[in-house]
């Protein structure tokens, strides 16, 4: 389910989404306003959606950023790597072996085998993102997954790519083999809540957020 309008509109920045079915994961798409080069963010299990997306936009792919491994952000890279073979992919160093293994990015507890080319670049907290023109700062937040990265862009208001660690009042799954809630919760609070309460969330799944919402209404990482 892919929309032709911004989701979000901020800075030198839009935003568009489309929405994967089965687990209505976000994919996003990243371009500086007026150019054509663009970020794609975790390509979920609807590539074909996605492919036609960067296509009725005039969009040309200059990388795929995956915030973690799990398979319903990586199922759509192997596709996407047909569509334009030299498109390199981008992912946390500490979620690297779940793009080619089934069993690691959950995809084999569903009975199906979802696998990616390996990355050719990893992301370390502390160490920028950086593809042609966009630049973003990067943290590992552990918890939903171990390799699990973050990261945000300059903007007014600052983007903020949140994959499965920070929802609408909510929080990412821990209850994975290497999931670890006290990780995420520190986290979220070291690492997302001293970002300014403008800066807007762009979560995995469901709807955008803000920093200060989640800091007042988050039920699972209240900031005390």
């Amino acid at each position: 389910m892919a929309t032709l309008t911004p989701l979000v509109s901020t800075g030198p920045f839009e935003v568009f989404r489309v929405v994967s079915r089965p687990f209505f994961e976000n994919t996003y798409l990243l371009r500086r306003v007026g150019e054509a080069a663009c970020l794609v963010i975790d390509p979920g299990f609807e590539p074909d959606a996605v492919i036609a997306a960067i296509e009725a936009l005039g969009l040309e792919p200059a990388a795929i950023v995956l915030t973690h491994g799990h398979s319903d952000h990586i199922a759509g890279v192997s596709p996407m790597r047909e569509r334009w073979p030299e498109l390199p992919v981008l992912i946390g160093h500490g979620d690297a072996d779940k793009l080619t293994d089934p069993v690691a990015n959950l995809s084999a507890g569903y009975g199906v085998s979802v696998t990616s080319p390996p990355a050719d670049a990893l992301l370390r907290g502390g160490e920028p993102l950086v593809v042609g023109r966009f630049k973003a700062d990067v943290a590992e937040i552990p918890g939903h997954s171990r390799g699990h990265v973050v990261f945000w862009f300059a903007a007014e208001p600052m983007l903020v790519f949140a994959g499965d660690v920070l929802f609408y009042e909510g929080v990412g799954r821990t209850d994975f083999p290497d999931g670890d809630f006290a990780a995420l919760a520190e986290g979220i609070v070291t690492h997302l809540y001293a970002l300014p309460d403008t800066a807007v969330v762009l979560p995995g799944h469901g709807e955008p957020t803000t920093i200060g919402h989640e800091k007042r209404h988050n039920p699972f990482v209240p900031l005390a």
